[in-house]
């Protein structure tokens, strides 16, 4: 079976880091896309940051260039989310994804998004 667990959540003041990891397990890492979504109360889910599971493809959504950076290590099957600075409006529950890469890549918005982790949430206060 499919699993992504998601851990490294956290409060933490405005300016802070955070990073979170997913480990992901029961599939074939390095075929797949990985993303970080985010969700914040009564907000539509957002995708944060994608890469390529075999390397490459990444993109982020424009609120968190220069401040996010998504890495992963393929020996540990392990995604990262490094966080940082963080701010107020980053306080959302994270969750981490895979699906299959399309012909396009992974940057495409029209993956397709299969498995979730349970989320983990993050809050940062002012």
């Amino acid at each position: 079976d499919v699993q992504l667990v998601e851990s490294g959540g956290g409060s933490v003041q405005a300016g802070g880091s955070l990073k979170l990891s997913c480990e992901a397990s029961g599939y074939t890492y390095s075929g797949y896309c990985m993303a970080w979504f985010r969700q914040a109360p009564g907000r539509n889910r957002e995708r944060v940051a994608s890469i390529f599971g075999g390397g490459g493809e990444i993109k982020y959504t424009d609120s968190v260039k220069g401040r996010f950076t998504i890495s992963q290590d393929l020996a540990k099957n392990t995604l990262y989310l490094l966080m940082n600075p963080l701010q107020p409006e980053d306080t959302a529950m994270y969750y981490c994804a895979a699906g299959p890469r399309p012909w396009g890549g992974c940057t495409l918005v029209s993956v397709a998004f299969d498995y979730w982790g349970q989320g983990t949430q993050v809050t940062v206060s002012s």
